[in-house]
């Protein structure tokens, strides 16, 4: 069963927003829906990660809260960056944090992490996966900068999934 559905629950989620999108119950979108159901999941199978063994799931409350905390705190310092630009300009650079993770499923939590922190932007992953490229909007120590990133997030994502 799992070979022809290997995603019961997209398949059913695509064949119900296939019949809500096309505002229709007809024969012909009810066929048309399930054969999208039904196909898409199987040629996105090679696509789907690999299943996620999560080591320490009460790590993961206390990411989500520092997230939350760091969001909230630079959110007020990015804003206040913007507003003083003009008495001092922002000191943007492009820092390269060697990582220790290696988990595909633990580097994609780390970059939506780094992609809803605002003043930072994930911009290219080494081939080999050794070395992160970040943007930061503005950075007074590169060094601690690194440290807090490490520290903050790439170690307790490497609890969780490694």
């Amino acid at each position: 069963m799992k070979r022809l559905f290997p995603a019961p629950w997209l398949s059913l989620a695509l064949w119900l927003l296939w019949l809500a999108l096309n505002l229709s119950v007809s024969p012909g979108n009810l066929l048309l829906g399930a054969v999208l159901g039904f196909t898409a999941p199987l040629m996105m199978k090679p696509l789907r990660p690999l299943p996620i063994r999560i080591r320490r799931p009460g790590l993961i409350v206390r990411l989500f809260f520092l997230v939350g905390r760091d969001v909230l705190v630079s959110n007020l310092v990015v804003a206040w960056g913007v507003l003083n630009a003009g008495r001092r300009a922002p000191r943007s650079r492009f820092v390269k944090v060697p990582l220790d993770l290696r988990d595909a499923n633990g580097l994609a939590a780390l970059s939506m992490i780094t992609t809803v922190v605002p003043g930072t932007v994930w911009s290219e992953l080494a081939l080999d996966r050794s070395v992160l490229l970040l943007h930061v909007f503005d950075l007074d120590d590169e060094a601690q900068f690194i440290q807090h990133f490490k520290a903050t997030y790439e170690r307790p994502l490497m609890e969780i999934f490694e």
